[in-house]
């Protein structure tokens, strides 16, 4: 399992993954916002999405975990 964590505090403005959805490496999962910036979060390895760990709206700090791919 591989846990994709917060590159930086902000707002999580868009989900673009369900549980269950196949990614692959380079895939964006989730759209942070920071500072008035839209980063986008991707993953670095292919895989399922097991479990999303975050809404759209939530607040999370840097290195907070959000998405778990198995």
């Amino acid at each position: 399992m591989m846990e994709i964590q917060s590159p930086m505090s902000g707002s999580i403005w868009k989900v673009e993954v369900r549980e269950g959805d196949t990614v692959a490496a380079g895939d964006i999962v989730m759209i942070l916002e920071s500072m008035k910036m839209e980063i986008p979060i991707e993953v670095t390895d292919a895989g399922m999405v097991k479990e999303i760990k975050v809404a759209e709206g939530d607040f999370v700090q840097e290195g907070d975990s959000v998405v778990v791919i198995g």
